[in-house]
This record gives structure tokens, sequence and C-alpha cells, in this order.
């Protein structure tokens, strides 16, 4: 465990890296903490070598090097924005996105596509969807609708003004499906997606 200090010197050196594209001297180190003294420096940069977060190259004068960060796998870099219409540069950097925070959580569960019928709103045969378990939706959300206890199917939820229910696929060549509300139960609502491209 890093002391208050060694952790705001490490995310010191790291945050000074990523600007200048080299680490910091100790006595960069020293100013941009706070603190009058080198020596307390060197022994912050020291104790986060014994700890293993960077690495000291002796005889340099930038002689840090950050040691790589062994991410979990299901924590992957965000790395910049990328355009979908005109080019713009995908420019790095420093987050991270978290995938079990991303899609899981309480009473959360996938499920897999098949068919057309959403293809219209990005939802494609064979792509999978993560459902957040509920028994009621809002006009327009994505859900998993029960048809008389037997039939799930994925669609757009549209509660009428008499009461009904429409379930509207996103696909123009099918039509939109109406029923009595008695005979629709709401089994979850979309709240993300995923493809494989392998």
């Amino acid at each position: 465990m890093l002391t208050r200090r060694q952790q705001q010197a490490l995310e010191f050196i790291r945050a000074y890296i990523a600007r200048h594209a080299h680490a910091p001297s100790l006595a960069e180190i020293a100013a941009g903490m706070g603190v009058a003294s080198v020596s307390l420096a060197h022994r912050y940069t020291q104790a986060l070598a014994d700890a293993g977060h960077i690495k000291l190259r002796p005889g340099r004068k930038r002689a840090i090097e950050v040691a790589e960060q062994k991410r979990p796998a299901h924590i992957l870099p965000l790395i910049g924005k990328i355009a979908a219409g005109q080019p713009i540069e995908a420019l790095p950097g420093a987050d991270e996105i978290d995938l079990s925070v991303f899609f899981t959580g309480p009473g959360r569960f996938v499920l897999r596509v098949q068919g057309d019928s959403m293809v219209e709103d990005g939802i494609l045969d064979g792509d999978m969807v993560i459902v957040e378990k509920r028994a009621t939706a809002n006009n327009g959300e994505i859900v998993v609708a029960l048809i008389d206890g037997n039939d799930a199917t994925l669609k757009r939820f549209h509660l009428n003004r008499d009461g009904s229910v429409t379930l509207r696929p996103a696909n123009a060549a099918l039509p939109p499906l109406r029923y009595s509300a008695k005979r629709v139960q709401i089994q979850g609502v979309v709240v993300g997606q995923m493809r494989s491209y392998r």
C-alpha cells in the first residue's frame, strides 16, 4: 500500500510523462508536489520503485520509467474518439473502460438475438443484448416482452392511450404488433449490446 504522498508522486509522474513524453527530474517532482527537498522526492521515487510502480535507471537525468500496469481482462483502454462521418484524428487518451461496470449490474442478463426485426436500430442477427430485468418500461425503450406467457420477442415498447400495447420492430418490412396489455409481460429493458467480428 502506498502512502498518500507516494500516491501523489506516482500520479504526478504519470501525468508528467503523458504531457511531455518523458519522465520528470527529481527537482521537477519536488516542485510539482510542492516539497522543498529533492531528497524527499528521491525518497518517494525509491519507495515507488520498491513497490514495483516505477523503474529507476541509474546514471540518467530522467531516470524514471513507469512500470507497465497489468490490466484485468475485463478492463480495456479507451484511447480516444473516432469519427464515423468525416475523418478526424484518433487521439490517444488515458482513460479505461471497465466492461464489468459497463455491462454488469443487479438483475442484468444476456440474450443472443435471432432474426432481423431490429436491424434499423443496429441490432443484428447474432448480436448479444444486455437486458436489465424490469416488469415495466417507458415508451420507446427496447424491451424483452413475453406474449401470452409463451413467445418472447425483442421490440420497442409503446403503451397506447386505450391501454393496449404496441411492440414495434425496427424493420420497415415488418408490421407493428398490437396486443391488449394483459397479453404482454415485460421481462426487461435493453441497456447494452455486444457484437463480435471474429
